[in-house]
């Protein structure tokens, strides 16, 4: 890890004081979270939210609200960091090396779900995300999830294939974590099949995507525009609401 504070995919610093919901968070962020949990099934992720957990934490208000300075946001995302954590944790302590790289996405993926106690708190968080003026606290908290899996699965690209893989995965996350919430079925079985079923749809894509490179006449149709798409690359310390990088072409 660098001296200096860089930022994550997730938009979080990699090192120094961590907000709510992660490893080296602040204790008084982490009492404020653990309080809330119990509110947000009745009020939601929500300023009176806020103030019953640092009533409740024992922690005054007014560092409440500078820790959390959007309120009921800054709690559902950092209770969302700490899913993404639990889910880091847990895919660490877990031999992987049997799986097939299909089969690890989806233990990766089933792994966050479980990370959570309740699932009227993604509930209330979904409703709060869908609102227009939150939707992009939402996506980025979900790419930043599906970064994190790649990244703990070992992913290296750094050109375009950096963005497709998690913008697909991003897609695969937030179809299974609606399913999720309304399934009713004995362990969630329904969901696990239904998520299945989308990696299995992603490796359809994957599939035609190798034939069309193989295809001679697609290949040559499409040299072009992938020899443009091959100046895009991943992000490196550049501020993680911000696209990547893209090389002119000498």
């Amino acid at each position: 890890m660098q001296d200096s504070q860089t930022t994550r995919a997730d938009g979080q610093p990699e090192n120094g004081a961590q907000p709510g919901g992660q490893p080296g968070a602040n204790p008084e962020a982490e009492a404020i979270l653990d309080a809330a949990l119990a509110q947000v099934p009745f009020d939601g992720w929500s300023e009176a939210t806020l103030r019953a957990a640092a009533r409740d934490a024992g922690v005054d208000l007014a560092l409440a609200r500078a820790l959390y300075p959007r309120g009921g946001v800054d709690l559902a995302l950092a209770f969302h960091r700490r899913g993404d954590a639990r889910m880091i944790a847990r895919l660490a302590a877990t031999d992987l090396s049997t799986m097939r790289f299909r089969d690890r996405i989806a233990a990766a993926v089933r792994y966050r779900l479980e990370a959570v106690e309740d699932r009227e708190l993604v509930r209330r968080g979904s409703a709060l995300f869908a609102l227009p003026q939150h939707a992009a606290d939402g996506a980025r908290a979900i790419w930043g999830t599906a970064d994190l899996i790649w990244r703990s699965l070992g992913d290296s690209s750094d050109d375009i294939n950096w963005y497709t893989k998690r913008a697909t995965l991003s897609g695969v996350y937030g179809s299974v974590v609606l399913y999720w919430l309304g399934d009713m079925s004995e362990g969630h079985q329904a969901t696990w099949e239904f998520l299945d079923r989308r990696i299995e749809d992603v490796m359809r894509i994957e599939k035609v995507k190798a034939q069309v490179r193989e295809n001679p006449v697609l290949s040559r149709v499409l040299a072009g525009p992938m020899r443009l798409l091959g100046h895009i690359h991943a992000p490196k310390g550049t501020p993680a609401d911000l696209p990547g990088q893209f090389t002119p072409g000498k």
